[in-house]
């Protein structure tokens, strides 16, 4: 499985490139930040990290892409931005027919350290342990990139079976599409 992570900001919008399966060594395939001027207009910077976003896809081509969820912030203008971009990439990865995934920073401190109220430095740590890095990947937000892509590739598995067992048992009109009025199955 290759997985796009994306840890999204207008200002350094991190990307990260994992592929692997869950319970074996993962390989980092590439990391990066797209970065927007601070003082450029809205609308530029939203298209600086499309363009960015559009050139990780076509150059590592995942199978899907794991964005941060924006969860909760107290500073109001740094949510929108973060929900700017992290809207930006879920539109590139779906205009592509690339299934999305959002996981809340603390799943993905959770998944990755074993607590999900790690900090910035324990997960650089285990993103540099678990992919057998040389160094732990800068900016912070590089780093947070990789963590979401080993999130969910540690995660996908038992969420594709939760969600194949939920259809299993779901009520059979919930399963099944109605049928037009004048016709029969």
């Amino acid at each position: 499985m290759r997985v796009l992570g994306v840890d999204p900001g207008l200002t350094r919008c991190g990307v990260g490139v994992v592929e692997g399966v869950a319970a074996r060594p993962l390989t980092m395939i590439g990391v990066g930040v797209v970065r927007t001027p601070a003082d450029a207009e809205l609308g530029h910077r939203l298209v600086a990290v499309e363009q960015g976003i559009e050139q990780w896809l076509d150059e590592h081509r995942p199978e899907f892409v794991a964005v941060e969820r924006v969860f909760s912030q107290h500073n109001v203008r740094t949510a929108m931005g973060t929900a700017q971009a992290s809207a930006v990439a879920i539109l590139c990865a779906s205009r592509r027919g690339i299934p999305v995934a959002l996981h809340t920073p603390s799943e993905v401190k959770a998944a990755v350290t074993g607590s999900g109220r790690a900090d910035k430095a324990q997960v650089g740590a285990m993103v540099t342990r678990l992919l057998r890095l040389a160094a732990p990947p800068k900016p912070a937000d590089a780093a947070d990139a990789l963590a979401l892509a080993i999130c969910h590739i540690w995660r996908a598995p038992a969420q594709n079976r939760l969600q194949q067992a939920v259809a299993l048992h779901a009520p059979r009109a919930l399963r099944t599409p109605p049928v037009p009025k004048g016709r029969t199955t």
